[in-house]
């Protein structure tokens, strides 16, 4: 009797670990019967500049189709009518493109550079939302958007779309310094890559906006910061789990000898031994190189305001680096051998101008690059230089 009651109960047990398991099956089914898997994609970045940022891309497999597609909002047509016009105008549109994974992955393991996946918690729902919103934005009336470094680019689209479609609304986390600005997180970039000529020249052409505190949601404009605020709320399951598809090997990248600093240091040293060289040939050499100085100065100061005035880029508003590179000096440049008391008085005051910006030089409201600070110094040398200039020095 006793083992009829064990085999009775043996079977029962089975039964109803046979109907649990089953009974998940179909619960698994019916949470997602869309057979659909989105992930986010980021690649590390590269060499070249615009790739120093990284990039960031959604992944769509789709078992009911047999797809496998990477949909990328960072695509852009190099054959466009008036290219670097609209480029420099702030003008130029990207477009989101859909291309086989299998193809994406090759052409950035041709550049050597990792990718990690982040496998997207959604309901079927939600995937399918997904799915059909992008669809709906590759078609060509849809596909094209005006492109934004910092405010609509392909990283802060998957970041709309992640937001948008997950439910609950995911609460991102701060993945920066809570004080860092724009021009704080770009530096660190180009200082990990060792691009100090790329530096200078951002510095140089981002004005003070760039300068601004960036918010939470402002710091998923570059690709590693919005895959770390993804892992940020995994507490509340944004993330399934998460793998490196293609990992490279981590290389010291060596410092450049030739930075701006060194350059701009060694034009003042130039300068400052031919003007103590008493030669008339050299003084009039030195006299073409005044002219070469102010009238690229100048010119980069109109190059400055065309940026700010003239473009729809927001970060190149308020350009405080106007405060040493005048245009004016374009018009100085031809007249600042004379003699007259116009042309002196308005080098001294120039050159009073340029000291006090030197002496306030770390407390304006747009972080200078300072390697700047020699050519500064040297704008003030030849200014001061008009207003006294040598006994014994040769003027032709």
């Amino acid at each position: 009797m006793k083992n009829v009651t064990s085999y009775s109960n043996y079977w029962k047990l089975l039964l109803s670990c046979f109907l649990i398991f089953t009974n998940n099956i179909k619960l698994a089914q019916a949470q997602d019967s869309s057979r659909i898997q989105i992930s986010l994609l980021t690649c590390s970045p590269g060499d070249e500049l615009y790739s120093t940022f990284g990039h960031s891309a959604l992944r769509v497999i789709d078992s009911n189709s047999v797809t496998d597609h990477v949909y990328n909002y960072g695509t852009f047509n190099f054959d466009d009518e008036d290219f670097y016009l609209k480029f420099v105008k702030g003008q130029l549109k990207y477009y989101v493109n859909v291309e086989n994974f299998s193809d994406f992955k090759f052409a950035y393991i041709a550049e050597n550079r990792s990718i990690t996946e982040q496998i997207l918690n959604l309901t079927s729902a939600e995937k399918i939302a997904i799915k059909t919103a992008l669809i709906e934005n590759i078609k060509e009336e849809n596909k094209y958007y005006l492109y934004d470094f910092f405010f609509d680019n392909c990283t802060t689209r998957l970041r709309d779309i992640i937001v948008k479609y997950h439910q609950p609304t995911p609460n991102m986390k701060a993945v920066m310094p809570s004080n860092y600005t724009f021009r704080n997180a770009i530096h660190q970039y180009l200082d990990n890559g060792n691009k100090p000529w790329s530096k200078l020249g951002i510095d140089l052409l981002l004005g003070a906006p760039t300068d601004a505190v960036m918010t939470t949601n402002q710091q998923a404009f570059l690709p590693d910061n919005l895959m770390h605020q993804v892992y940020s709320v995994n507490n509340s399951k944004l993330t399934t789990s998460s793998n490196k598809l293609f990992e490279v090997s981590t290389t010291k990248i060596e410092s450049s000898l030739f930075t701006p600093m060194l350059l701009f240091c060694s034009i003042l040293l130039f300068y400052v031994l031919l003007y103590f060289i008493n030669n008339t040939y050299v003084q009039r050499c030195l006299q073409f190189f005044d002219f070469l100085l102010f009238f690229i100065v100048g010119a980069f100061g109109c190059l400055l305001v065309f940026m700010w005035v003239g473009t729809d880029h927001i970060m190149t508003k308020n350009n405080y680096n106007l405060l040493w590179a005048w245009p004016f000096f374009l018009v100085y440049a031809f007249v600042m051998n004379s003699q007259s008391k116009i042309v002196k008085t308005w080098s001294l005051l120039t050159s009073i101008f340029l000291i006090l910006l030197v002496c306030c030089w770390f407390f304006v409201a747009q972080q200078f690059n300072n390697a700047l600070l020699p050519l500064v110094g040297l704008l003030i040398f030849r200014t001061w230089s008009r207003i006294a200039p040598k006994n014994n020095q040769h003027v032709a």
